[in-house]
């Protein structure tokens, strides 16, 4: 399904999975995200997405003149979650407004994991 934009010399269509990997890379662009996780838990909690594969962490839900955005993530140890999740809110909101020129109605963070990293050894 493609989001349709009028403009004055004719239509722009704008696939879910563009806005999908527009939200993801805004996403993990935040601190203390880890990354994507899958939105199905059949796929496993533990698998990390690649950045090609961000649409699979994000679901995108149509509505008249906006979107609703829904995020899966797994956050580091340690940080605070409900500061993470806003933050990530923010700038997916942003950059998705900014970037396509659509409506942002709500944006759904779910939380599928905690990981600790550990400090690099040399």
């Amino acid at each position: 399904m493609a989001q349709e934009i009028q403009g004055p010399y004719g239509k722009i269509a704008i696939e879910e999975g563009v806005i999908a990997t527009i939200s993801g890379v805004a996403a993990t662009e935040c601190y203390g995200l880890v990354g994507m996780a899958p939105r199905n838990i059949q796929e496993g909690l533990s698998d990390l997405l690649r950045r090609e594969n961000y649409e699979r962490g994000v679901d995108i839900q149509f509505n008249e003149d906006s979107i609703s955005i829904q995020l899966y993530i797994v956050v580091e140890y340690g940080v605070k979650i409900s500061e993470v999740a806003r933050n990530v809110q923010e700038r997916v909101k942003y950059a998705v407004e900014s970037l396509l020129g659509l409506k942002v109605d709500r944006i759904n963070v779910k939380v599928q994991g905690v990981r600790v990293t550990r400090p690099k050894r040399k």
